[in-house]
Order: structure tokens, then C-alpha cells, then sequence
């Protein structure tokens, strides 16, 4: 048995005791300096950004969109205008579950199943305090049945706003384009701040090309609300600056003229005023109504539009590619004047077909049993193939490259929208450069004998064709065509005009060889031979043009070719190319048509109707009694 004493040794409690105490107080003192540094860097430190996530819990700043700006034809007449109009709102940061939401609002026939990938993948784009529009243009019926499901639907709302509105609908649609949501393409070039509360943008065309001016600037807005985010009251404002109005080169009546001409076709018009390269017309058959993509078109129309064989949504003024036919006649005998490979005097038999030397290949002419003798006037008013098989080869297809390209053709105009594509224009250089087989980089004189007649490879546009017409009318002056005759500032009173830019002059020809080949032109409508001459009957002013066929399929030596016997889509293009009035042209006008058959027959009348309604041709005294 131990003693008492080993029992309890309170020398060891004291230090056991003391140890623990002042574990205690370190640790308090820790937990103190934590506590101290917390407010600190709570007060202190990010006071600033702690204070704005407090005031952001019942202040919601919301982007104000902008007003897009009007755009008019060069009368004022409205093309595309904004309407008051319903949509609804998704606040992502708002709603609990976005799947749910969204399927609950298909259910509800709000919007559209076949569009939720799209409108998932536009959420996913956006930052989740962004409001997107996830449907635009809601009907009364559509508003009332939403008010009442408001409260099961949190971080949704129906808003009044403005959408986009073509009056004309299809009318000038390729000219004008039209306005869709943003993708997540659009989102990577779009700058975020000044597409801020923004849902839909141009798409194409002068919507597109054009965005800047038309959008404006966004404002923000300051609400204060509760903890349902219900609003209680505004607090601040900025208001945002509405977009720029834009007036168009186009002119109304002349393009419903063109248009209505094209009913049922498919093809295009251009027109352009020739001393300035302002697009008076610029029409694409068949068109599509614009207005269907404003509230969102659905996947249903959209494939329609893609599939249709007809192909509205092609831009064929702008981006269809064809042989330009015998309306390029007029520039090759200029061509054969200026390189004095012909002269105006010059004469030849035509018995119906061409043959080279030592060959006995027969390149024959539109008219079987020939065109007797004629000259350079005679082979142009009567479209006489033969001829100029002939003036080709005496011309070498260089040559012929050359003056072509002098007209702008085989490139772009640089027109102020984009999407344009280049013509073609064959040379031996062209060959070598884009065949890779060495035998087939050889220039052929055969190619040579049917370039002179617009066939082969050559290809143009009808905007390029109108613009190298507009270049006969001035007798070698260019302008770059524009759309955009002037953007008047609506806050500022400022006018912006584009400028007429001249892109070349054909220098060096003489005077005396244009006024061959115009007088020439003058004849396809007013001699008793000419190929057009009916749509010259009774014509208030003087007219020129041109005529032509373009072969959609190559004929067998041993056969005729029989539109009648051929299906509708291999029938020849109708081409025609004029300008008005001779003496001081204000409009030269390209017209094509597809499958058409006959230039003279079909794309002429349309080419009158167009001019007929134009005003300038009218007056005897030009622009003058128009100027602004």
C-alpha cells in the first residue's frame, strides 16, 4: 500500500491546469484576430463590392433597347418600318429550373417545341442576368392566357415592345433582307455592351450590311423590387439613342413594276441610274416574305423555303451566275472597232452558220436560214451569231477579255451589301491558271468563236450586266453601284450621303465607234429587222438595248433545238439589256429570266414595263424636272 502523498500531486494540476488555460486564451485571441480581419475585409476592403450585391438583391438594372432605324426608297416611301408588339422575356438568373420552365411553356402553346434547342443553346450563350426575347409578336389571346399563369411561371415575363415590319412584304425582300436572332456566331462578333437587351440583328442584305447605323445605342434602366422581384418603383434611367434612318437608291413603283413583271418567273432585274451607279431596281424572282423571320420563323416554313426548287431565298440579282448570251454583242464590236479587227462598213454574207478555217464544225446561227449580207449595225439590231463568230476570232479571245473586263465584268461591283459573287471572265491565262490537266489548259479557237457570242465559260451577274450597260449608256463612265442614297440623323439633323464613287472610264475609244454601237443598240427597237422592235411601239422616249439567249444545254451537231420539246428547266435563259432615254440616259435596266426561251419575246416586255414606270423617261427634260 502506497502512501497518501503519491496519491495526489497538485504541483501537476496547477501546470496541467495553467496549460489548458492558456490554450483557451490563444485560441480566443485567434478566433478574436479572425473575427476582427472578417469585418475588416467586410467593411473595409470589399465594402464597395458587397454593397452593390446587397443593393442588387432589390435594384434590377435592366439594358433598354434601342428604337432600329426606318428605312425608305428614295420617295420616302416606308420599306421597313417597327410595330408595337408583345414578347416574352426569360431572366436566367430568375427562374429555378429553365427545363422545366420552358418545357411547361410549350404545354402551354407559348412557344414552339421544334425552337427550344435553340432558344437552350441562346440561354446558354448569354450571361444568366441577360434578359432574352424567346418569342417575338404574341397575339392578344396569347397575353391574356399568360397574364393569368404569371405567377407559376417566376423570371418570365410578357413585355411590349417593338418588332421589326416589312408594309410591302416580299418587295425589294433581297435588297432590304431581313432580321433574326442572335446566334451564338452573332454573339463571338457582336460587342456585348451595345447589343445589350438586343435579341434580333440583320441578317442580310442592307439589314446586315447596314446593322451599325440601323441599331443604335442601348440606355439602362434602375427598378427597385421585392423579394418576388415584383417592381416597387423606378429609380434612374439613361435612355437609349435610337438607330439611324436609312433612304434607299430604290424606287417604288419601278421595283413593284419589275416585280410584278417577274409574277411567276424566276429571274431578276437590275436597274441603275448610269451617272451615278444608284441601284433603281433591284428585284429577284421568286422572293420570300422577310416578315416571317421576324417573330422567329419556324423550322416547318424555314425547310419549305430551303427545299422549294424555285429557290426564294437565293439572291439571284446578287449571286446568280449566268452566260450573258447576245447581249454582249454591243461590247465586242466595240471591241472589233477600237482594235480595227471590223470596221462599221464591214460586210458579210451569213448563211446560218460559221465554220473555222480548214473545219467543217458548223457554230450555227439563231436564225437557220441566215441573215443575208449585213454590217455592224445589221449584225447588232438583228443579233446576227454568224457575224460575230466571225469578228471573234478576228478579235482573239484576249482582246475580247479585255474590253469585257473594261465593263466591269468578271468581277464584283463592290455593291454596299455583301455576299456578291464574281463573273468570269475566260482568257488563256484563266485556262492555265484553273485546269489542272495539262491538255485541258489549252485554248481551243472554238471556245474563242463562241465567247463572241456570250457562251462558254463566260458568266456574269445581272448586277455586273446592268452596270457594264450602264457603261455603254455613258460611254465608258463606271460608277460603283450603291443602295444607300443617304443616312439622315435623326438626334443630329445630320444628312451622311455616300459618295459616287467612279470606278473607270473606258478611255481611248473614239467617239465615232460609240456612236456606231449605239445607234446599233437603237436599232434592235426601231428598225423593221430589229429583234425588240415590239416593245418600242409607241415609246414616250428613246430607247436602245440588246437582246439574248443563253443555252442552258449544248445541241448535238445533227440536232435543232426545240423549246417545246425540251423540259422547262433546260429551255434557254431570256436575257435584255437597254437604257433610256439615248440622248441623256437616267436608267439602264438588265433583266434575265430563267429557262425564258426568248430575250426579245420575254425579258424586253418586262424591261418596257420597268421603264414605263420610272419617271425619268418620261420627261423630255431628263432628271432635271426630279432633282432634289
Amino acid at each position: 500500500m502506497r502512501p497518501l502523498s503519491q496519491l495526489k500531486n497538485h504541483w501537476q494540476e496547477q501546470q496541467l491546469t495553467g496549460s489548458r488555460i492558456a490554450i483557451c486564451v490563444a485560441i480566443a485571441i485567434i478566433l478574436t484576430v479572425i473575427v476582427i480581419a472578417q469585418l475588416v475585409n467586410l467593411q473595409l476592403v470589399r465594402y464597395e463590392y458587397y454593397s452593390a450585391q446587397s443593393q442588387g438583391n432589390r435594384i434590377r438594372v435592366k439594358a433598354l433597347p434601342p428604337t432600329r432605324g426606318l428605312i425608305y426608297d428614295r420617295s420616302g416611301e416606308v420599306l421597313a418600318e417597327n410595330l408595337p408588339a408583345w414578347h416574352i422575356d426569360l431572366t436566367p438568373e430568375q427562374v429555378p429550373d429553365i427545363d422545366d420552365t420552358l418545357n411547361r411553356l410549350v404545354q402551354e402553346k407559348l412557344i414552339s417545341a421544334e425552337k427550344l434547342d435553340a432558344i437552350r443553346e441562346l440561354i446558354k450563350s448569354r450571361r444568366r442576368f441577360e434578359t432574352i426575347a424567346i418569342r417575338q409578336r404574341l397575339s392578344n389571346e396569347d397575353v391574356a392566357r399568360f397574364a393569368v399563369l404569371r405567377p407559376y411561371f417566376p423570371g418570365v415575363e410578357v413585355r411590349a415592345g417593338l418588332a421589326r415590319n416589312y408594309p410591302n412584304g416580299s418587295t425589294a425582300s433581297h435588297a432590304l433582307g431581313y432580321m433574326g436572332a442572335i446566334s451564338i456566331d452573332d454573339k463571338d462578333r457582336l460587342d456585348a455592351a451595345t447589343y445589350a437587351g438586343t435579341s434580333y440583328i440583320g441578317k442580310t442584305a442592307v439589314e446586315r450590311s447596314y446593322e451599325g447605323d440601323l441599331h443604335g445605342t442601348p440606355g439602362r434602366s434602375e427598378e427597385l423590387v421585392n423579394v418576388h422581384g415584383r417592381i416597387i418603383r423606378p429609380l434612374s434611367s439613361e435612355l437609349s439613342l435610337p438607330g439611324k434612318d436609312l433612304i434607299l437608291t430604290l424606287d417604288l413603283p419601278s421595283q413593284l413594276a419589275a416585280e410584278q413583271a417577274l409574277n411567276g418567273k424566276r429571274g431578276s432585274v437590275v436597274a441603275i441610274d448610269p451617272n451615278t451607279g444608284e441601284v433603281l431596281v433591284f428585284a429577284s424572282a421568286p422572293a420570300f416574305n422577310p416578315n416571317q423571320f421576324t417573330g422567329g420563323i419556324s423550322t416547318k416554313n424555314y425547310k419549305a423555303l430551303r427545299e422549294d426548287p424555285d429557290q426564294p431565298l437565293f439572291n439571284r440579282a446578287l449571286r446568280g451566275r449566268y452566260p450573258p448570251g447576245s447581249t454582249i454583242k454591243p461590247i465586242i464590236g466595240l471591241a472589233g472597232l477600237d482594235q480595227k479587227a471590223s470596221s462599221a462598213g464591214h460586210k458579210i454574207f451569213c448563211r446560218g452558220y460559221y465554220s473555222l478555217p480548214g473545219k467543217t464544225h458548223r457554230y450555227r446561227d439563231w436564225k437557220p436560214e441566215g441573215h443575208g449580207i449585213v454590217d455592224m449595225h445589221d449584225a447588232i439590231a438583228q443579233s446576227c451569231d454568224t457575224y460575230f463568230y466571225e469578228l471573234a476570232v478576228e478579235l482573239d479571245i484576249d482582246n475580247i477579255a479585255s474590253m469585257l473586263k473594261q465593263f466591269g465584268l468578271g468581277e464584283p461591283t463592290g455593291i454596299d451589301i455583301g455576299g456578291e459573287a464574281a463573273g468570269l471572265v475566260p482568257s488563256r491565262d484563266w485556262k492555265r491558271a484553273n485546269f489542272r490537266d495539262q491538255q485541258d489548259q489549252v485554248w481551243f479557237p472554238g471556245e474563242t468563236v463562241i465567247t463572241g457570242i456570250g457562251q462558254g465559260y463566260l458568266l456574269t451577274t445581272p448586277l455586273q450586266l446592268a452596270e457594264a450597260t450602264a457603261a455603254l449608256a455613258t460611254r465608258g463612265k463606271r460608277f460603283q453601284p450603291i443602295l444607300v442614297k443617304a443616312i439622315p440623323d435623326s438626334l443630329s439633323g445630320e444628312i451622311s450621303m455616300p459618295p459616287h464613287i467612279e470606278i473607270a472610264s473606258t478611255s481611248g475609244i473614239a467617239q465615232g465607234d460609240w456612236n456606231e454601237i449605239i445607234e446599233a443598240m437603237r436599232g434592235v427597237i426601231q428598225d423593221p429587222k430589229g429583234t425588240a422592235r415590239a416593245i418600242g411601239y409607241q415609246a414616250p422616249y428613246t430607247l436602245a438595248g440588246k437582246s439574248g439567249t443563253a443555252q442552258v444545254f449544248t445541241v448535238a451537231q445533227d440536232k435543232e433545238y426545240d423549246a417545246e420539246e425540251v423540259t422547262e428547266r433546260m429551255r434557254d435563259h431570256a436575257l435584255f439589256i437597254a437604257f433610256a432615254p439615248i440622248e441623256e440616259p437616267q436608267i439602264a435596266i438588265a433583266v434575265i429570266v430563267e429557262n425564258g426561251s426568248s430575250g426579245s419575246g420575254v425579258a424586253a416586255p418586262i424591261a418596257r414595263a420597268v421603264m414605263d414606270a420610272y419617271p425619268t423617261p418620261r420627261e423630255s427634260t431628263g432628271m432635271e424636272a426630279n432633282a432634289q
